[in-house]
């Protein structure tokens, strides 16, 4: 459990860092667009690591449960804001690596989904 809260933080600062990167350095290099896609990374990366405190500080959770759906968002945050970081700090393409973050998109809809099976059973239990 700490591993993953000691993974959501840093990821939770580096969403911090490359915001902060990207408001300042990078909108004289960036097109609108780009800066907005990779605004969308950040967000969606931020978005992801307040979820994965969520998850491990929830009591509700079993272990095995907090490991399954943080493993899903961290690869999800990888996939789908490393890929995006990617494309808009350097030279690799969109159409060399377009399945990554569609992929990382999917891990958090999976993260999303087990947590919501997850609370229709307890709720259906009571």
């Amino acid at each position: 459990m700490f591993k993953n809260i000691i993974i959501a933080c840093f990821f939770g600062m580096l969403a911090i860092i490359l915001g902060a990167f990207g408001a300042h350095a990078l909108k004289e290099t960036l097109t609108t667009t780009q800066l907005l896609s990779f605004e969308t990374a950040v967000r969606y990366q931020m978005y992801h690591v307040i979820v994965l405190l969520f998850v491990n500080t929830y009591s509700g959770f079993s272990s095995a449960k907090k490991n399954t759906i943080s493993w899903l968002f961290i690869f999800g945050i990888l996939f789908f804001s490393g890929s995006i970081y990617v494309i808009q700090l350097t030279e690799v393409s969109a159409k060399s690596i377009w399945f990554i973050t569609p992929l990382g998109g999917l891990l958090f809809v999976l993260g999303w989904l087990f947590m919501i099976v997850y609370f229709i059973k307890k709720a259906l239990s009571k």
